[in-house]
């Protein structure tokens, strides 16, 4: 876990999680069975959303069978698919976790979570409290419409691409290749880390 955040980020003013909550999360990750990893994309326009994203990490690892093994550093972003302006701007994170939960039970917590903090669904690309996405699954590659692994457009997204690499320089996007090769090929504008700006990682 520390490699996570000691090496290679791309972002500098990322700080190491104290080497005690390292042991703690590294200590009750031995509670779960053959855990499989994630990656999840945190995103809010409406409200409080810094608190938002917070909740949202915090209700995933009261989750049993997740711990969140890292928390990315905060991005502000513009609103993908709509006209510039016609939005608040978005907080977006990415999670590193492990889980006994198989995909789809990942899926119905997201949902979940994204219930429980008001989302509408109204139209697409609309403004959220929450948005609770599944970037990626272990190594699954799935064309299942009901859950599409890894996500279909996460590749196009800095916004997930730049904070994963934060967190996790040498991951890789199943089907897709490194995260960091990935995000040479995107813009970033209209991607900027929010340095004054912290999620913490459970304790």
């Amino acid at each position: 876990m520390t490699a996570f955040f000691t090496e290679g980020q791309s972002d500098p003013t990322v700080q190491p999680v104290p080497a005690s909550v390292v042991k703690q999360v590294d200590a009750a990750d031995t509670t779960l069975s053959n855990p499989k990893r994630a990656v999840i994309s945190l995103g809010s326009n409406l409200g409080n959303r810094l608190e938002t994203l917070q909740g949202a990490i915090d209700a995933l690892e009261d989750t049993p069978g997740v711990r969140i093994k890292a928390v990315s550093p905060v991005y502000e972003t513009e609103p993908w698919g709509v006209e510039p302006g016609s939005q608040p701007s978005y907080f977006n994170a990415v999670v590193v976790l492990k889980t006994t939960l198989p995909p789809s039970s990942l899926l119905e917590r997201a949902h979940a979570i994204e219930e429980a903090f008001h989302r509408v669904r109204d139209e697409r690309w609309g403004p959220r409290t929450i948005d609770v996405d599944i970037v990626a699954y272990a190594d699954v590659v799935s064309e299942d419409p009901v859950l599409t692994l890894p996500h279909p457009r996460a590749h196009e997204r800095a916004f997930v691409l730049a904070p994963w690499h934060d967190v996790e320089p040498t991951a890789q996007l199943p089907g897709r290749g490194p995260v960091a090769q990935l995000l040479t090929l995107l813009t970033r504008e209209g991607v900027a880390p929010r340095a004054d700006l912290e999620l913490r990682l459970p304790e």
